[in-house]
């Protein structure tokens, strides 16, 4: 196996403009999931008839504001 090393101004030279802005922080990750276990339970609820779709639509926005979830902009809507 060949190893490769570059001086350290080459590396940082490699690294310049590289930020850490999009990687997932551990905060992040348990935002989400707690507002994918809050959805989870709205859903179960609205599936059992104990909430209507408008109520669901409001706990969904209520959600996103509590738990500020960094995919929530991919996540399915419910309609």
């Amino acid at each position: 196996m060949t190893q490769i090393t570059l001086p350290d101004a080459d590396l940082a030279a490699a690294l310049d403009g590289v930020t850490t802005d999009h990687f997932f922080t551990e905060e992040q990750f348990q935002r989400d999931v707690d507002y994918y276990r809050a959805q989870s339970i709205a859903k179960t609820m609205l599936d059992a008839g104990l909430i209507s779709l408008s109520q669901f639509d409001k706990l969904t926005a209520l959600n996103q504001k509590s738990f500020s979830p960094f995919l929530a902009e991919i996540m399915p809507k419910m309609t």
